[in-house]
């Protein structure tokens, strides 16, 4: 299916790096209309130059009136006729791709597949992995595993305003509507971390609302969510406990939930296994001790708009705060 992949080309974010079979027939269909299209271009300039230099010592000269004769006028019938049925082939051509494409793409919906819920806020990703047993469901932000090989059905909505799911070396992108729940079928055959991105405009932050994509491994995956399905550790020295007890006692519970603590409002990203993330912010800042600390104090001077207010706390109570948060992994 990937016949006009470029070797060695292996960007992420982008759909000419295809991981997938729902990325790989989109891939296709875009370089079948994209290499038509070039070689038409490239005809009409190529018949354009020629035309040019053959008169070029005429261009000066007033032309004369045009004289046809029944010869030039069956030449250019013809020229005509064939113009208009390589245009109709080419256009079929492209129009049987994309069917072809689309087909393929349906069928993937048919599949039994894992399902992931994934809910789009101004401006993050929430993602639910459902289970049968409650206490088990996992629930994290910006970064959704997966594993390897598996049709994946993304369940999507939208929590406030429109936004679309789009990793362009998964699948194409679906939109996600407030109060209407969306399908998507994918699946990834590779290994690594492929970014993701909301493709339609939701506001200031829009720019800044990004996820990725983790594959790997079937066996590594039912780890990955096993470790995620367990409650926070309980503190083990001190710090760690005075540092529970400020997020307890600050604004952090009114928003946070951290299982196996008091704390589980959903206003804000799930924060049970935080220290686990790569990423802040959907993707703004990476996961380092310094950028929590910043994204703390005042989340604001980083993504302007964003519902993380500021929190006013003394250097002593952010310090084992963040020794706190470095433990739920």
């Amino acid at each position: 299916m990937i016949l006009f992949h470029v070797p060695g080309f292996r960007g992420n974010q982008t759909s000419l790096n295809p991981v997938g079979p729902g990325a790989e027939h989109i891939e296709f269909e875009f370089a079948l209309i994209f290499w038509i299209t070039v070689i038409v271009y490239c005809i009409v300039l190529i018949a354009l130059v020629v035309y040019v230099v053959r008169r070029r010592h005429s261009l000066n000269i007033m032309p004369e009136p045009i004289r046809t004769t029944p010869e030039s006028d069956r030449r250019a019938r013809h020229a005509v006729g064939a113009a208009m049925v390589v245009t109709v082939l080419l256009v079929f051509t492209m129009l049987i791709g994309s069917f072809v494409s689309g087909h393929a793409l349906g069928k993937m919906n048919r599949q039994s597949a894992y399902t992931i819920d994934v809910y789009g806020h101004q401006w993050w990703w929430e993602v639910h992995y459902p289970n049968d047993e409650p206490d088990k469901t996992v629930v994290t932000a910006n970064e959704i595993h997966v594993p390897m090989g598996v049709p994946l059905r993304i369940h999507g909505t939208s929590r406030d305003v429109i936004h679309s799911f789009w990793a362009p070396n998964v699948q194409g992108k679906r939109d996600l509507m407030p109060g209407y729940d969306t399908d998507v079928m994918m699946q990834i055959d590779q290994p690594g971390r492929w970014r993701g991105q909301c493709a339609e405009y939701c506001g200031e932050q829009h720019a800044h609302m990004s996820f990725y994509m983790v594959a790997e491994p079937a066996q590594q995956f039912q780890q990955w969510l096993a470790q995620q399905a367990a409650a926070s550790v309980s503190p083990s020295s001190p710090q760690v406990t005075r540092g529970q007890q400020v997020f307890l006692s600050h604004a952090c519970v009114m928003c946070h939930t951290i299982r196996g603590t008091p704390a589980g409002s959903r206003v804000g990203p799930d924060l049970t296994h935080l220290a686990s993330r790569s990423t802040i912010a959907a993707g703004v800042l990476p996961n380092t001790i310094g950028n929590l600390g910043g994204w703390i104090l005042n989340a604001q001077s980083i993504k302007p708009g964003c519902r993380m207010p500021p929190n006013h706390m003394t250097g002593t109570e952010l310090q084992d705060l963040l020794a706190y948060l470095e433990t739920l992994k």
